[in-house]
Parts: structure tokens; C-alpha cells; sequence
């Protein structure tokens, strides 16, 4: 991004990685390790184990407090939980809330999820991300023009969400969200160089962003889908419309053997183009 970190898309397998530059080296592996995959949802170290025995490529640390809204986590339990998993862990915040993010910074988070609106602690000021300088930041939209307000924050990912219950099963409002962010950026990027400047008015969101998008054909940003995934079928779906991977909540410890469904879900993921693969992770899943 200009004057921030630069993105700059290459082909590797068949996908889209993202390069950022002006990160340190370690940072940089790190989010090269969640370009695509399967980001999940953990309270503890145990339920980490278990989604990185999985495959997961991250996960996310959260302390649901009452009907699903959260505070910033212990932080003793988030050291227990990075010393005891290799992969990446981001930790939940509440929107706005700059000072979880100074404390938690202090003790080593790097990664953070600032996307739960029903956690908010200010809905109206998100957090300026650039003042964490090695921090990466995750983030929620529901359109092109809030993803693109969101990146030009700091965010460093954004995921494009529904209803973030997964346990009901409802990936109605998570597809149209999905379809709706990839179809304005479809339109973006086959629109006249002189009407960009008027869209991005339109949209509310900063032109040089908007600009970018066009010229890439896609968010500059990892991009994720998160809401009502319960299913190979709706892991394959997430992908097959874009997006770069997706999240997964807590719900999914709540069935018997976690471990193999989350399995099954990360191969959707992983194979999201064959139908056969898919057919495979899908028998005897059990009930969604």
C-alpha cells in the first residue's frame, strides 16, 4: 500500500500469495504462512493443539465472556498458547479499544482480530494500526467500501463476514456479503480509468485503494470469509468465490471429534476445485 506496506501479487501453486514488503523477515514468513488456509477460533491450549494437529494454518485466541461477546484475553494464557503451538496466533480485541492492543502488544501479540461487532468498544473509531509498527491486523467488512476504510487503517487482512454464529448454520448473509464484495470489485476492475475517482466518493473509501483494487482485480489485503462455515461444501464454496481462506468459531469443539472435522474442512479448503476430493471430506461428516 502506498506509504505503508506495499502488495504485490505472484502465482505459486495454482494461488495468489501475497508479498509484503517493509515488514521484518520473521514477520513476513508468518504471513506467508496464512495466505490461504483455515484460520481457527480457540479459548485454550488444548482446543490450539488440536486445530494445529488439523492443519490449520493459524489460530485465533478469544475469551467469550456472555453470549459471545468477548474482552481481551488473559495474557498468561496467550504465552501458554504460543509456546505450545508452532503456527501463528492472533488474538481477539475490541473494536477501538487501542489500549488492549498497547497491553497486549507489550507482551508479544503481534497478531490481532479487530472485527467483532458485538465486542466493540468504540464502533465508531477503529484503532490506528499503523501506530503498531510489527503488528499485523485482521479486520471485518461486510462491502468493498468498509474493507478498503479498513485496510487503509493498517489492516493487514480483512475477513468478509455474516452472521458470526456458526453453530445455527446460516451462510446466507456470509455468501451475500462474499458475492457482493468480489462482484463491486469485478465492476471496479473493468470500469474506465476516469470513473474511479467518483467511485471511490461513492463507496467511501480512499482512492488510492480503490485505485489498487482495480488495477489488481482483487482486495490488496489477504482476505478471508468468516460466518456460518460448517461444511466442506461451504469451506469449497468460500473459496471457490475468491477468497483467500477462511475462519472457523469455537462451535466446532462443541461436536464429537473436533480434530477430524476440522480436518476434513481444512482439505475442503485445500482442495476446494475437486469435486471428488471434496466428496471425500464430506463422507461421514455428520451432522452440520
Amino acid at each position: 500500500m502506498p506509504g505503508q506496506s506495499s502488495v504485490a501479487p505472484f502465482p505459486t501453486n495454482g494461488y495468489t500469495i501475497y508479498e509484503f514488503t517493509g515488514r521484518p523477515s520473521s514477520s513476513t514468513n508468518e504471513l506467508a504462512r496464512v495466505h490461504t488456509g483455515v484460520i481457527v477460533e480457540v479459548k485454550d491450549v488444548h482446543q490450539a493443539k488440536i486445530a494445529e494437529e488439523a492443519g490449520a494454518c493459524c489460530v485465533l485466541f478469544s475469551q467469550p465472556i456472555h453470549e459471545g461477546i468477548s474482552r481481551m484475553p488473559e495474557p498468561l494464557l496467550f504465552k501458554e498458547i504460543e509456546r505450545a503451538v508452532s503456527i501463528p496466533v492472533i488474538v481477539k480485541i475490541r473494536i477501538g479499544h487501542f489500549v488492549e492492543a498497547q497491553i497486549l502488544d507489550c507482551v508479544g501479540v503481534k497478531h490481532f482480530d479487530e472485527s467483532d461487532e458485538a465486542s466493540a468498544a468504540d464502533a465508531e473509531n477503529f484503532i490506528n494500526k499503523h501506530k503498531f509498527k510489527d503488528s499485523h491486523f485482521v479486520c471485518g467488512c461486510r462491502s468493498l467500501g468498509e474493507a478498503l476504510r479498513r485496510i487503509k487503517e493498517g489492516a493487514i487482512m480483512v475477513k468478509t463476514q455474516g452472521g458470526m454464529s456458526s453453530i445455527t448454520g446460516h451462510i446466507t448473509e456470509t455468501l451475500r456479503n462474499v458475492r457482493s464484495v468480489m462482484s463491486d470489485i469485478r465492476y471496479l476492475h473493468n470500469m474506465d480509468e476516469n470513473e474511479v475517482f467518483a467511485y471511490s466518493r461513492e463507496i467511501a473509501a480512499p482512492y488510492d485503494l480503490v485505485k489498487e483494487t482495480r488495477e489488481l482485480g482483487r482486495l490488496p489485503a489477504i482476505h478471508y470469509a468468516a460466518g456460518g462455515i460448517v461444511t466442506p461444501a461451504d469451506a469449497a464454496l468460500m473459496m471457490q468465490l475468491g477468497c483467500d481462506g477462511i475462519f472457523l468459531g469455537l462451535e466446532i469443539f462443541e461436536y464429537p471429534n473436533p480434530r477430524d472435522r476440522l480436518r476434513r474442512m481444512i482439505e475442503a479448503v485445500r482442495n476446494h476445485s475437486d469435486p471428488e476430493a471434496l466428496a471425500r471430506a464430506a463422507f461421514g461428516f455428520g451432522p452440520a
